[in-house]
């Protein structure tokens, strides 16, 4: 079955920098567009990158362009989001996720938190 585990959350001073990780089994990692998110404390889950099977195209939101960037390693079935700069209001569970048909996966979430 599909399984998704996400890793390397932390407590972080402001303009920090973390590397998530998420490792993908059960399916073909290489066939799937996959998705970083985060939720924070009374927010709806948003969706914060993305990226192509093939790790050639990636996508991020408004608020985090810049300073995140998504990126695969299809040898080793993970995906990686790096947050450099990071700031308060980074801070959220991130979970990694990928959409089959009318299927949807989540990780159980790695919580990030930003604090001086």
């Amino acid at each position: 079955q599909v399984q998704l585990v996400e890793s390397g959350g932390g407590l972080v001073q402001p303009g920090g920098s973390l590397r998530l990780s998420c490792a993908a089994s059960g399916f073909i990692f290489s066939r799937y567009t996959m998705n970083w998110y985060r939720q924070a404390p009374g927010k709806e889950r948003e969706l914060v990158a993305s990226i192509s099977r093939a790790g050639d195209t990636s996508n991020y939101a408004d608020s985090v362009k810049g300073r995140f960037t998504i990126s695969r390693d299809n040898a080793k079935n993970t995906v990686y989001l790096q947050i450099d700069s990071l700031k308060p209001e980074d801070s959220a569970v991130y979970y990694c996720n990928i959409r089959s048909g009318i299927s949807v996966y989540w990780g159980q979430g790695t919580q990030v938190t930003v604090s001086s």
